[in-house]
């Protein structure tokens, strides 16, 4: 004779059965779940931006003129990635703590730091679009995106004031590599005093729509060549559907200064490794250095992992093989696994890239 359960066994049955729905439902919708948290929930046309920065002031800058030992001649203007998870503000206040701590710990030493024997770097703070707008197509995220814009165009003028002569890099990551890429396209191209001082600018880890730029800054054909632009998107050799994604949701700069879809335009991909837009694989005996630098001080230099990486420039975007490390796997929070990665595989090969084109452009000076 079968034995019956007790309504309290049934109670502690349902209860199982609701926790183990509830977890399933998490894993599925986790990511849905931590985006919407993100969403300020206002209309940007509504939304009160933070106040701007005075960017003659130094509390403006998370780098000013900075000079590693041993630096070059060059100035060096530097556009961090997405550091602000967002919340209640589209766009983040400067001097956010978080925002700070993550770009002092992550983004300054992996990505600004290759350009650090180049010359002095700079590194503005400005009033980023908050990591929701990186994970949705709608028109208030582009709008909170185009808003950091102003902030950017008036920190590059005020660091001109700085340096009125002399070689200049303009160099970004992800938000800040689009920002910059208008930047070149609207107030580098078309000045020719400007542009003859551009030894070249670098788009790292961006869509960039390769028909969209100038004639004027054209994309970096070899390593010798200046008064161009560097810029690659990667994905692992074997993600396309990673690849995929990027393709379908990258946004691109339209005439008017509006974000608008890629739409089958081909991207730009310069190949960090080998410096060119040739579409020949880049073995790993080419590469020059991979290293995870968080946490590490300005100017301190990490040790670099080379002949790690190989890359191959395909369909527009940057392929490539992953290092089998522990220093270069996936960690943080979600939101931190959405931004910009925290180590580099191709510190060393920017930062040849980089000497190999100021000593391009110090050849040509001099011949002039």
């Amino acid at each position: 004779m079968k034995a019956r359960l007790t309504f309290r066994q049934w109670i502690g049955l349902a209860g199982v059965a609701i926790i183990l729905t509830l977890t399933a439902a998490v894993a599925v919708w986790r990511g849905d779940i931590l985006r919407a948290g993100l969403d300020p929930q206002v209309p940007f046309q509504t939304y009160e931006p933070p106040p701007a920065p005075d960017y003659s002031q130094p509390s403006a800058w998370a780098l000013l003129d900075a000079r590693a030992e041993g630096a070059g001649p060059a100035a060096v203007f530097f556009v961090h990635s997405t550091t602000f998870d967002g919340g209640r503000d589209w766009n983040a206040p400067i001097g956010d703590r978080g925002a700070d701590a993550y770009l002092r710990r992550v983004v300054l030493p992996n990505y600004a730091a290759p350009f650090a024997r180049a010359g002095s770097v700079s590194a503005p703070r400005y009033r980023q679009a908050s990591l929701y707008t990186r994970l949705t197509l709608r028109d208030d995220a582009r709008e909170a995106r185009a808003f950091a814009y102003a902030d950017v165009a008036a920190a590059f003028d005020a660091w001109l004031k700085r340096h009125p002569e002399g070689p200049i890099v303009l160099a970004g990551v992800e938000q800040g590599a689009d920002l910059l890429d208008r930047l070149v396209r609207e107030k580098v191209a078309p000045d020719p005093a400007l542009r003859a001082r551009l030894v070249a600018a670098y788009l790292m880890d961006a869509i960039v729509a390769a028909d969209g730029l100038s004639p004027s800054t054209p994309a970096c054909a070899t390593r010798r060549q200046t008064r161009c632009v560097v810029a690659w998107s990667e994905v692992g050799e074997n993600d396309d559907g990673a690849a995929h994604r990027r393709l379908r949701r990258a946004l691109v700069w339209d005439e008017r200064g509006r974000l608008v879809e890629l739409n089958g335009r081909a991207a730009l991909c310069v190949n960090p490794i080998t410096g060119s837009t040739g579409q020949e694989p880049a073995p790993a005996r080419m590469h020059r250095g991979a290293t995870n630098a968080t946490g590490l001080e300005w100017g301190a230099r990490p040790a670099l992992i080379a002949r790690e990486v190989s890359a191959q420039c395909r369909e527009g975007l940057l392929r490539h093989s992953r290092p089998d490390l522990e220093s270069f796997r996936e960690q943080g929070s979600w939101a931190d696994r959405r931004k910009a990665r925290p180590y580099n595989l191709f510190y060393g090969d920017l930062e040849a890239d980089v000497a190999a084109r100021l000593d391009a452009y110090a050849q040509h000076r001099g011949g002039a």
